[in-house]
């Protein structure tokens, strides 16, 4: 099981960036999918995450600006962030548990990406 993250880069304030994560393996249930992020400095944060259902949640600082959405079929989540803002700058990982098929019945480890940089330039 690994989980391929992409998308990021720089933008200057105002703009947007989409980035997205694809689970892949042999997967047998993924219920919670989430974007974190750590800043310079700062502990990682949750950003948001949404369950299989499509429940969502958001951290206040990004309400209103970020939408998270999934594909089930996929195993890809993705985070839109619009009216980004310099202090949105920072290291972006998504973090999903995975039930996979292992070699006696299934398994659940907690899975993260690789980290991809957003950039918020005034």
């Amino acid at each position: 099981v690994q989980l391929q993250a992409s998308g990021g880069g720089l933008v200057q304030a105002g703009g947007s960036l989409r980035l997205s994560c694809a689970a892949s393996g042999r997967i047998f249930s993924i219920n919670v999918m989430g974007w974190y992020r750590q800043a310079r400095g700062n502990q990682r944060e949750l950003v948001a995450s949404i369950t299989s259902r499509g429940s969502t949640n958001y951290a206040d600082s990004v309400k209103g600006r970020f939408t998270i959405s999934r594909d089930n079929v996929k195993n890809t989540v993705w985070l839109q962030m619009n009216s980004l803002k310099p202090e949105d700058t920072a290291v972006y990982y998504c973090n999903v548990p995975i039930t996979y098929f292992s070699g006696s019945g299934n398994a659940t480890d907690n899975y993260w990406g690789h980290g991809t940089l957003v950039t918020v330039s005034s």
